[in-house]
């Protein structure tokens, strides 16, 4: 091997390893601003859990300002937000069959659309800023009416209501959606 080509090799070798190891720190530092959190959800025979990190208002404008009303959001930070499920559900009157999906929603102001897309999405978002999730994997899509919180929620937070029918609950802000689901 030629001296000239073993340079080249160890010259590629080493912009290989700095770029994983950049792209190793860059995750480590964004995940200390929006933390990743797992909820579950295991009662009537029905397993789920949600996988998302977690942003915070910080003095900010979210809804139609970070978060634009009308587009599409990953549904948190960092990653896309996996939403699973053992077992076939019923949401607004449509079928989500048992699977991993990830979770998306439209905000607007008095009604968000929610979306369960089939497709696994690294980031959620593309190098324009805009979120990556393709429409022709979505499973089903349903509207949920907003209500607006007194107390400001400081820190992204999904969770699972189970006062009355079983609803996963999205919340920041002054926003409060809820998905009401039951069993198929």
């Amino acid at each position: 091997m030629s001296k000239t080509l073993k340079w080249i090799l160890i010259i590629v070798a080493g912009l290989l390893l700095l770029g994983v190891v950049g792209y190793n720190v860059m995750k480590v530092q964004t995940k200390k601003h929006s933390p990743e959190a797992t909820v579950t959800y295991n009662q009537d025979g029905v397993k789920l859990s949600v996988t998302y990190s977690r942003p915070s208002k910080k003095g900010r404008v979210i809804f139609d300002g970070l978060i634009p009303y009308g587009k599409v959001w990953r549904t948190g930070a960092n990653e896309a937000t996996t939403f699973e499920t053992d077992k076939d559900l019923l949401i607004a009157g449509q079928v989500l069959p048992a699977g991993k999906y990830t979770l998306w929603t439209i905000p607007g102001l008095d009604v968000w659309t929610v979306i369960f897309n089939s497709k696994q999405y690294g980031w959620g978002v593309g190098m324009n800023g805009e979120a990556s999730m393709d429409p022709q994997f979505d499973v089903l899509r349903a509207e949920s009416r907003v209500e607006r919180l007194l107390d400001p929620v400081e820190v992204f937070t999904i969770s699972f209501g189970e006062e009355g029918a079983p609803a996963l609950v999205l919340e920041w802000d002054q926003t409060h959606v809820e998905v009401p689901f039951t069993l198929r």
